[in-house]
């Protein structure tokens, strides 16, 4: 079945204190609120994996997830992080392919398809992720062009492997610059995507298939984007690093 998700992903942001502070914040809200019927999922770096796994202990629906993680298994790789790491600290998610991974890291497609495939393999749950940068927004090949990066990292899975991806849209244009798809250019997407899916995997795959949006939701805009049908979630930004405006995205559905 598919799941409504939302994701925050803290990027390179806080230091330990403000890391317990704000999961701390978020863990008692949901429980306060009595948030149901959506899966949240903490995405710290690295060296809160710990620490965010402890205080999020046994909270309904809230999860420990990665930012990152190594296209290899084990060895002498200075500096990365395996995915086998991240399951035996607790995490459950793992972002793959950010736009920022694939701009300033040059990570390409096929890197992708190993990270995704150490993320299987390790039972964590990818959240892979896609998008078109202004220019090609622009072109008017957008649809193509998130489609090949589909195409070119996924479509070598099987379909019960397909079935364990969760899909992040991210247009990149509209990423920390204040800009924001209108919620119809995200359904729009995110249909073409889930077309594209099931053109390779099935219309059961693409149905039960979470698909987020990526591209600056916030409280104000974000019941509309989930109110679209093909938007199952988000995965939120800056608006993670504020415990009231993720727990209000979070209840937006």
């Amino acid at each position: 079945m598919r799941k409504n998700i939302v994701a925050g992903n803290w990027k390179m942001n806080l230091n330990f204190e403000e890391g317990q502070k704000l999961t701390s914040e978020i863990v008692n809200m949901l429980k306060d609120e009595n948030v149901k019927d959506v899966t949240v999922v903490l995405n710290p770096p690295f060296v809160h994996l710990h620490s965010v796994k402890k205080l999020i202990g046994d909270t309904p629906n809230l999860f420990l997830g990665s930012q990152n993680c190594s296209d290899k298994e084990s060895g002498a790789y200075t500096g990365e992080t395996s995915a086998g790491m991240l399951a035996s600290f607790g995490a459950k998610f793992v972002i793959i392919g950010h736009s920022e991974r694939r701009e300033y890291f040059a990570e390409s497609n096929q890197l992708l398809t190993e990270k995704t495939k150490q993320a299987l393999a390790n039972g964590l749950t990818p959240i892979f992720c896609c998008g078109e940068p202004l220019e090609i927004r622009e072109a008017g090949t957008h649809e193509d062009y998130v489609k090949n990066q589909l195409t070119e990292s996924l479509f070598g899975f099987t379909t019960e492997e397909m079935s364990k991806i969760v899909l992040a849209y991210e247009p990149i244009w509209a990423i920390g610059t204040g800009k924001t798809a209108s919620s119809d250019q995200a359904q729009e997407m995110h249909a073409a995507l889930r077309s594209h899916i099931a053109s390779k995997f099935g219309e059961e795959i693409a149905g039960n298939l979470s698909i987020l949006y990526g591209g600056s939701a916030k409280p104000d805009n974000a019941k509309e984007l989930f109110s679209k049908p093909d938007v199952d979630g988000g995965l939120i930004g800056g608006a993670s690093l504020k415990s009231r405006d993720f727990v209000e995205i979070v209840k937006s559905f």
